[in-house]
């Protein structure tokens, strides 16, 4: 049996679904509590041999699946755009209710194959929770600097420089002298600024300490490939999740947007980059192999170059070079997989 789960933040709708008549068998609505939890269980327990279909295992669903693989049950993460595909093409419309999205997420799972296996999470989910804070953080700093910027250039004739930091705001407004009500509101919301800054400054060298520590612990060799550093690693970690849910490097490729896809057919075939796929990993490849251009001992720097010798245009070699890269990269993460499950497995021999 296949169980759909139409996950919400207060509550949880399931839909039992038939995999032999693909029909829905049983509905259950409950409370997203532990209570609710423990009765969908004993609701599903007249379903021996059953699958879960959580539809955003990875967002809404995630305390939930987890729930449910703390306790052995087998569960299938499907993305919200393949429910949205199973309800136009079997209803012909976009009509939705909750019954209708837990059996659609079912479905999925059964028929399309766009359902991936969820793992208990593990250290790439600390990475990933690393890296979401680092992006956050410095969005916030963004902001806080452009803010101050802003009230700079009213406050002082020409402003500041574009690479300020709470050092130089500070150095700069010491020499102001507010002659009216709005310059000194201006210049105290400056000081609260250049505080926010500073702030936000030790908590980024904060995280920057915390990904080192992780990468420390989880024996990676990322930062051994020219271009990649510690933010880089993390991020490429996080995103990536387990290497071995890959069937190869193509598909880590495409899951990642560096796959060329064909754009035009026959005699004069060509090929772009894909746009889909995930494009915060895609960005940290294209970091990469950008930086390792500008090396000049790099690896990437020789095959770069050896592209443009063979008559490829700058954007054809980037293309080649990114796509070389995802696949060093995956390979590389996979075998430190590998070798973390090894030294898990192997017995403890006293010396």
């Amino acid at each position: 049996m296949i169980i759909g789960v139409d996950p919400h933040k207060s509550s949880h709708t399931v839909t039992a679904v038939s995999p032999a008549t693909n029909t829905a068998v049983a509905s259950l609505r409950i409370v997203a509590t532990l209570a609710g939890y423990r009765a969908l269980l004993r609701w599903a327990g007249s379903f021996p041999e059953r699958r879960w279909a959580i539809e955003n295992a990875r967002g809404l669903g995630r305390h939930l699946a987890q729930w449910l693989i703390a306790r052995g049950e087998t569960v299938l993460d499907v993305p919200t755009t393949a429910t949205a595909r199973v309800r136009e093409l079997s209803r012909g419309g976009r009509r939705k209710n909750d019954v209708i999205d837990a059996s659609a997420a079912a479905s999925v799972a059964v028929l399309h194959g766009d359902a991936a296996v969820i793992g208990i999470e593990d250290e790439t989910t600390v990475f990933a929770l690393l890296e979401e804070r680092r992006a956050n953080l410095a969005g916030q700093r963004v902001r806080a600097v452009n803010q101050l910027h802003a009230l700079l250039r009213d406050l002082v004739s020409g402003g500041a420089r574009t690479a300020l930091t709470a050092a130089n705001a500070a150095k700069i407004l010491r020499t102001v002298r507010p002659a009216s009500p709005s310059e000194r509101t201006r210049k105290e919301l400056c000081w609260d600024l250049v505080s926010e800054i500073r702030a936000v400054d030790a908590r980024l060298a904060d995280i920057s300490s915390r990904m080192i520590v992780a990468l420390d612990e989880n024996g990676t060799r990322l930062l051994n490939v020219d271009g990649v550093g510690p933010v880089l690693a993390v991020r490429l970690l996080g995103r990536t999740g387990r290497a071995s849910r890959f069937r190869s490097a193509a598909a880590f490729a495409n899951y990642s947007g560096v796959a060329p896809i064909e754009v035009a057919s026959g005699e004069h075939a060509r090929h772009r980059l894909s746009r889909s796929g995930d494009r915060q990993l895609n960005s940290a490849l294209h970091l990469v192999a950008v930086t390792q251009v500008r090396m000049r001992n790099s690896a990437g720097h020789r095959y770069f170059d050896h592209k443009i010798a063979t008559g490829k245009t700058r954007n054809e070699a980037m293309r080649c070079l990114k796509r070389r890269i995802a696949d060093h990269v995956w390979r590389l993460m996979l075998a430190d997989e590998r070798l973390r499950h090894r030294k898990i497995e192997e017995p403890f021999v006293a010396a």
